[in-house]
């Protein structure tokens, strides 16, 4: 958002529909979250008997630390060496990286109310063409902010002429009352749907010129995924609401049967378009995500920063992998990530991205790794 979470969730293509799907990215716009409040003391586990750590690529973990670490408040000693590990002029080994975890961290679960394991969900960062004149195809418009919008206590509200606030209009109305001349770009349809979900997107247009479209507002409305509704009025099976499978439905009913279901999200994203860079999109805690380390949270249980060991297998979509573990960063967040043990993984730019994204509901364990006293 993204900008805020990049802001690029798959709902299922993020894994935002796929996670509403059965529920769920996001929305996935990432906005400037709370202090988390203060954590429990829990029984900590040595990071060495964590799942899967014999078979984490430690020397990229590291570097994903690195980069990751100085947003946070904790372990400052810790990500100070990182840091110099990763930039003196002799690189550090596999097993040089596996003891600085090892001998610096300790780690705490994460638990659910009642036991129970998480979800994780995955999300990517889109890149889509676009036009800049309206054509049949291209028939959506990527739309500014607004200016009687404002943000009033942590929410986007509409300014009124006679200076009081209100809630923001629906997806369905703002579509409604849109003029061609308000168009920064144009988009199909369902591409425009999905980069909203995602937060943020990647922009090629018919000239060859690449352009980032960042997040830049929203309208204060909750985020619905559509996974569920499709399957219950039979358009899709229920296993099979994945973030392709979706995108593909909206293509072949594009008009105004798609248009009635993308309603059903009441979302709104705004974008502004910034010159692409060629790298990874800036998560809600403001630095680059790194591809496949970098996680959004709930700011209710997580900080910016933290270290965080994940563990999950057994996906329940139509081609999603065996499982994800590994050591990844908190540096997101999204309006669909909700709870202690939830987590959306950052996947990297792209179409390959997207389709593994929208596969990505498995059943979540996480730690987060804290620094030995």
């Amino acid at each position: 958002m993204k900008a805020a979470r990049v802001r690029f969730a798959a709902v299922a293509l993020t894994a935002l529909l796929a996670a509403c799907a059965t529920s769920p990215k996001p929305a996935p716009v990432r906005p400037h979250p709370p202090v988390a409040p203060p954590r429990p003391v829990v029984q900590t586990v040595p990071v060495a008997a964590l799942p899967g750590w014999d078979q984490e690529n430690h020397l990229a973990a590291l570097d994903a630390y690195a980069r990751g670490c100085g947003v946070g408040r904790e372990g400052r000693d810790a990500c100070d060496a990182a840091k110099g590990m990763m930039t003196a002029a002799r690189r550090p080994t596999p097993s040089e990286a596996r003891d600085f975890f090892e001998t610096r961290f300790e780690a705490a679960p994460a638990t659910t109310v009642d036991g129970r394991p998480g979800l994780l969900t995955a999300y990517f960062a889109p890149e889509y063409p676009a036009r800049r004149a309206w054509t049949p195809e291209f028939d959506k418009p990527v739309l500014a902010r607004p200016a009687d919008l404002e943000r009033i206590e942590g929410r986007f509200m509409r300014r009124r002429p006679d200076g009081s606030t209100g809630p923001y209009d629906d997806r369905a109305a703002i579509e409604a009352a849109t003029r061609p001349e308000q168009a920064i770009a144009w988009m199909r349809a369902e591409d425009l749907f999905f980069m909203q979900i995602q937060g943020s997107g990647y922009l090629t247009f018919e000239d060859g010129a690449h352009a980032r479209a960042a997040y830049a507002a929203d309208n204060g409305q909750p985020f619905a995924g559509i996974a569920r509704p499709m399957a219950e009025r039979g358009l899709l099976p229920a296993n099979g609401t994945s973030g392709e499978a979706i995108r593909a439905w909206l293509a072949a009913h594009r008009g105004p049967e798609a248009g009635e279901i993308m309603a059903l999200n009441p979302r709104y994203i705004w974008f502004k378009l910034d010159p692409d860079d060629g790298g990874q999109p800036n998560g809600a805690a403001g630095i680059p995500l790194p591809e496949r380390r970098a996680i959004a949270v709930d700011p209710g249980h997580w900080r910016y920063g933290d270290t965080v060991w994940i563990s999950a297998e057994a996906g329940n979509l139509a081609g999603a992998r065996a499982g994800y573990s590994g050591l990844v960063m908190a540096l997101d967040t999204g309006s669909a990530i909700r709870g202690p043990v939830r987590a959306d993984l950052y996947l990297g730019r792209g179409e390959a991205a997207g389709l593994e994204a929208g596969a990505v509901r498995h059943p979540l364990r996480m730690w987060r790794l804290v620094p030995r006293p």
